[in-house]
């Protein structure tokens, strides 16, 4: 059983000796972390299957491979797929003789491969009719999987169809010379994935299915709608799966995924109905009466984990007195117990419910994100991967409910040793109307009492996310640099209940804003005297970005800024971005219905109050926040004199900070560096500019 996601571990601090021979961390160092991910334990909870990712420097790439680890920790990890090629999503049969995963090779149009792990070593190989990542069912005889299906012929022949809708009005003379694309309905873009086939010509998803000799693979569903998360009972007579009734209409409100049972001998499906509108995920209990899976009554309704009988009835909800939003269920082995995974407080765990229902309890502890989690066929033994500040991702592995965790592997030990990384600490303060806030705050490289210091803010996207217990390498470069690094989760964060995820909807600006100021002072009076308050910084990216871009139209307490894929005209954002959803919840409609607040909320509302020095970061193949928005941006400041610079990046998206090509998120790192030093300096040095920003 697995339960999906992973990250961090650890809060050791190094001997002040060993220290003071420590550097302080740079941007290039990035090139040196390590990601470990994806952990599978083996039905027997011998060994553990897990992806390896490392940058490739030279390349400007990643690079991920499959390596081995035994769960006892009696050898090292070692690598288990080729280091010629990629190789990631490792999925093991029941019997654990096989182990599938995702590889793009050279000669084959699928890309999933299979490994006898009897004995290290030996050829991948591929098994006919298995066209995507499949399902096995518990015997290990059939692959389950949902694909698409073969690309048309008229699509691989006339490649001009997927640029083209099939019912445009307009005709060009010769279709084959036309080389632009025509639209008669939206979505146009998606990020990272850049302009989209017109919607007429989507395939949905279907179910199929194929033995473990392998074969033709059968078709299981049909329709105009998609199956996802296909899930095997017990006895394999049945899959339980996810489909989306609003999948093939044009506007869509929101996702609204119900729960289907198909039956595999004859290929009759029928729905279950589970009272809620939105249900997802099935996980079946081990005798195959009871689904669990994640529901909720709507988008502006938490999340739960809910069990229904298997043969129809009524659904229960097992943690509607719980505040936080629960992932991903998986069945104990005795069926008692249903494991899911949640934000929790910066941090990321596992918990349990009782399948009988009762109170929630935590499994796993620390302040720490642990990301992964995947258990053994007799739910004795859990694997997932772990960070904290101080320590990037490793492997793990630990007895369910008693014992202590052993640690796997070690890739990013050596980093450390020759770097000094800092750890942060974590304070709570009291926000606008007596919400409990979470900020953390990290001392300066070479930090002495009695001296001050710069500060830097730093304000995470969403709103609808977090910043936690993870290492992260911009926080450990600025703090390298001599800068207070302050962090925090203000009010539309996630980890803290869904009221307070949600407590921002129509208020971007507001009492986030008073949130993020009220952590500065909280910081400063933490620091006793050791703040430089003419020397402050802030930043932030997406929201994040938003949010700087409001901070220095509302106030002049930051000396410089830097702004990454950032929000500055919601009117030009709406119109061009591939997430028209997000401002339709947040803020009550669309521009038309809910003009004042697009106005208001506007950053480019506030441009003439706009005097902070200004580093504006953009992709410019970002298609949830168009680029767009930074030119705007840049261009009110530049006419009004305001000192500014706009860097663009080419053949990168919204995420470069977290997963663009490498060299250039390197290369980010690099500019906001420069840029702060200029403008406030290094620790005890003085900036290079003396020059107010008003």
């Amino acid at each position: 059983m697995r339960l999906q996601h992973a990250l961090l571990l650890g809060c050791l601090l190094m001997p002040a000796a060993l220290a003071s021979q420590q550097r302080p961390w740079q941007s290039t160092d990035y090139y040196r972390l390590t990601v470990v991910s994806s952990p599978a334990l083996s039905p027997d909870a011998r060994r553990v299957a897990f992806v390896v990712t490392t940058v490739v420097e030279d390349k400007d790439r990643r690079h991920s491979e499959i390596w081995m680890a035994p769960a006892d920790g009696s050898a090292p990890a070692f690598r288990y797929t080729s280091p010629s090629t990629e190789a990631s999503n490792p999925n093991w049969s029941p019997d654990g003789s096989l182990l599938a995963f995702s590889s793009k090779r050279e000669g084959s149009d699928d890309d999933i491969w299979f490994l006898r792990t009897a004995a290290p070593g030996g050829e991948a190989f591929q098994i006919k009719g298995v066209h995507a990542m499949p399902v096995f069912s518990r015997d290990g005889q059939w692959l389950a999987y949902t694909w698409r299906g073969e690309e048309p012929d008229s699509l691989k022949k006339e490649t001009w169809r997927t640029r083209v809708s099939p019912t445009a009005i307009t005709r060009g003379p010769d279709p084959k010379r036309f080389d632009g694309r025509v639209y008669t309905s939206i979505p146009i873009v998606g990020d990272e994935r850049g302009y989209l086939p017109p919607r007429e010509t989507r395939r949905p998803s279907h179910l199929y299915l194929v033995p473990l000799a392998g074969g033709t693979p059968r078709q299981l569903t049909s329709s105009d709608l998609s199956q996802s998360s296909p899930a095997w009972s017990p006895d394999g007579k049945t899959i339980a799966f996810d489909q989306d009734s609003t999948e093939n209409l044009e506007l869509r409100k929101d996702n609204w995924p119900g729960l289907f049972l198909l039956n595999v001998a004859d290929g009759t499906t029928r729905p279950l109905p589970t009272g809620f509108p939105q249900s997802s995920s099935p996980a079946w209990s081990p005798d195959g009466k009871t689904i669990a899976f994640v529901c909720s009554k709507g988008p502006d309704v938490e999340n739960d984990i809910c069990t229904v009988p298997a043969s129809g009835g009524n659904a229960r909800a097992l943690t509607g007195d719980w505040s936080l939003d629960p992932s991903s269920p998986a069945f104990s082995a005795d069926g008692r117990t249903i494991y899911f995974y949640a934000e929790s407080n910066g941090n990321v765990h596992l918990f349990a419910v009782a399948a009988a229902g009762g109170s929630v309890r935590q499994v796993t502890t620390g302040e720490r994100q642990l990301r992964g989690f995947t258990l053994s066929t007799d739910g004795r033994a859990l694997a997932y991967t772990a960070s904290d500040i101080t320590h990037g991702t490793e492997l793990y592995v630990t007895p369910l409910g008693r014992g202590s965790e052993r640690r796997l592997t070690s890739f990013n030990d050596s980093l450390v040793k020759q770097v000094t990384v800092i750890p942060a600490d974590t304070f709570w303060f009291t926000g606008v109307g007596g919400l409990k806030i979470e900020g953390w705050l990290m001392k300066p490289y070479g930090y002495q009492p009695g001296k001050s210091y710069p500060l830097v803010l730093s304000i995470h996207g969403g709103p609808h996310s977090s910043y936690g217990n993870v290492l992260f390498p911009e926080f450990q470069m600025l703090a390298g640099q001599g800068y207070w690094m302050l962090f925090t989760n203000p009010r539309g964060s996630t980890g803290y209940g869904h009221a307070f995820t949600f407590s921002t909807r129509a208020r971007w600006g507001m009492e986030d804003y008073q949130d993020l100021m009220q952590a500065v002072d909280v910081a400063i009076a933490r620091a006793k005297g050791g703040v430089d308050t003419t020397r402050m910084a802030v930043l932030g990216g997406s929201y994040g970005g938003f949010m700087t871009n409001w901070i220095v139209g509302h106030t002049g307490r930051f000396r410089v800024a830097q702004t990454d894929r950032s929000i500055y005209n919601w009117y030009s954002w709406y119109g061009s971005s591939d997430a028209q959803g997000l401002t339709e919840f947040e803020f009550k409609g669309a521009p038309w219905e809910s003009d004042s607040l697009y106005r208001v909320l506007s950053p480019m509302a506030y441009a003439t109050k706009m005097h902070t020095p200004m580093l504006i970061v953009h992709s410019e193949d970002d298609k949830r926040v168009p680029i767009t928005d930074a030119e705007q941006l840049f261009m009110s400041l530049r006419k009004r004199g305001i000192p500014a610079e706009f860097v663009r990046y080419p053949r990168s998206f919204h995420g470069l900070s977290r997963t663009g090509p490498p060299w250039l998120l390197v290369d980010r790192l690099e500019r906001i560096r420069t840029w702060f030093a200029h403008w406030i300096g290094t620790g005890e040095a003085a900036p290079a500019s003396t020059t107010s920003q008003h």
